[in-house]
């Protein structure tokens, strides 16, 4: 575990909320030289505290109106295993998250879908007919608030 000071918890916060800025402008925020910002940021990166970035976009504006958490259990574990599913789940598209949970579904999936017909030929034609589901559940998203995670 790495050390963070007041500074490197700014400069996380404000990574969170953009990761597109650059030292230079993370240094005039925090009272920072460009060269010192960028050496915290590479410490916290080389930490692992910094994972990575990423570009986020907007579903909407490219026509994927729809987003769907799906809750699937499947049916038979023993014959089935769990790498075959997940394989076969990670190539269809819409699905753009695939989480193994604990309780009563075995996997949680994010699914995008231009509508809710374009979503029912998704669960109907690649989702129902993946090896081994077995009960589905379906929450549509109506809307979606972002918050950064806590930061130390």
């Amino acid at each position: 575990m790495i050390d963070l000071d007041d500074v490197d918890r700014g400069l996380l916060r404000a990574l969170v909320l953009d990761a597109g800025l650059s030292a230079g402008e993370l240094g005039r925020r925090f009272g920072l030289s460009q060269p010192a910002a960028w050496r915290r940021i590479k410490r916290l990166e080389d930490a692992g505290v910094i994972a990575g970035r990423r570009l986020d976009v907007d579903r909407s504006a490219l026509g994927f109106g729809v987003t769907v958490f799906l809750g699937v259990k499947l049916a038979t574990k023993g014959r089935v295993s769990l790498e075959d599913f997940e394989r076969a789940v990670m190539a269809i598209p819409e699905v753009q998250v695939v989480q193994h949970v604990l309780g009563l579904f075995d996997y949680r999936l994010r699914v995008v879908a231009r509508d809710i017909a374009d979503f029912e030929r998704v669960l109907r034609r690649r989702i129902m007919t993946l090896p081994g589901v077995g009960q589905v559940e379906a929450n549509v998203l109506l809307t979606e608030e972002r918050r950064p995670g806590p930061i130390g």
